[in-house]
């Protein structure tokens, strides 16, 4: 399995689509948990990494660091 890169701030997509309709997420905050915002009703969810990377499709956009 390939080890999938994601930081702070960076938006990606998840292997399932979130009730509202959009695939779209933000992740907000990185530990042993991470917490990803939709994009399309702002909801936030906090999820144990090794969960995240196990439903993690692809990076979108990484962040900008600057």
């Amino acid at each position: 399995m390939e080890d999938k890169e994601f930081a702070l701030n960076d938006v990606v997509q998840m292997k399932k689509q979130h009730p509202c309709g959009e695939n779209r997420w933000k992740i907000i905050r990185m530990g042993m948990d991470i917490r990803i915002k939709c994009l399309g009703c702002d909801h936030s969810v906090l999820i144990p990494r090794r969960q995240f990377t196990k439903k993690l499709k692809k990076v979108i956009e990484k962040a900008e660091n600057g």
